[in-house]
């Protein structure tokens, strides 16, 4: 096997190739950057993960660097300044979600103890590690984030449908589907 060059989706950008080589498929436990995400995860429904990327500073200033407790007490006016003035996706939804979000993970915290311990459970707290050659066979959904959005969605959390899980739980590192020529992957780090 070759080691050639990162994966293809992040070789476009310097936001993204930076945010590929510094987090994307690293195992995180740290509860702010689950919440956090998690609801950029959310918030690019329908868009580019770049186009979030290029305001994700935006929303870690209009939703106090994603503190659950700061967010979970947003008021109606808060979420409407975000909405008018913040650099954020304006859909009304995805911002509210955001306050939905932090009251659902609160209670997660109560019951688990930690996000991480409520998202790692689902795989025994080891990472799922693919070997795939290319991006190709990357599925947008698998069983496990079926199972996870199924839950989240129980639990009241909003914007987390399978196909934003799947990418959620990459992005936190519960998969590495970097392609296995990828350096990054476990296997070469």
């Amino acid at each position: 096997m070759t080691i050639n060059s990162i994966c293809p989706w992040a070789q476009s950008d310097p936001n993204m190739t930076h945010y590929h080589n510094t987090e994307w498929g690293r195992p995180s436990h740290d509860d702010t950057y689950l919440f956090e995400m998690l609801n950029l995860e959310g918030a690019q429904a329908g868009l580019s993960w770049r186009t979030i990327l290029n305001k994700r500073e935006g929303y870690r200033r209009a939703f106090h660097h994603f503190d659950l407790d700061r967010c979970a007490a947003l008021s109606e006016s808060d979420l409407e300044a975000i909405r008018e003035k913040g650099e954020v996706v304006r859909h009304p939804q995805k911002i509210k979600a955001v306050k939905s979000n932090a009251l659902a993970a609160l209670k997660i915290q109560e019951e688990f103890g930690s996000l991480s311990a409520y998202f790692w459970q689902f795989t025994d707290h080891h990472p799922i590690i693919n070997h795939r050659q290319q991006s190709s066979q990357i599925p947008a959904q698998d069983e496990l984030s079926v199972k996870v959005s199924k839950d989240l969605k129980k639990r009241g959390f909003k914007f987390v449908g399978p196909v934003t899980i799947y990418s959620f739980l990459q992005a936190i590192g519960v998969i590495d589907d970097h392609l296995i020529t990828c350096p990054y992957h476990t296997d070469h780090r």
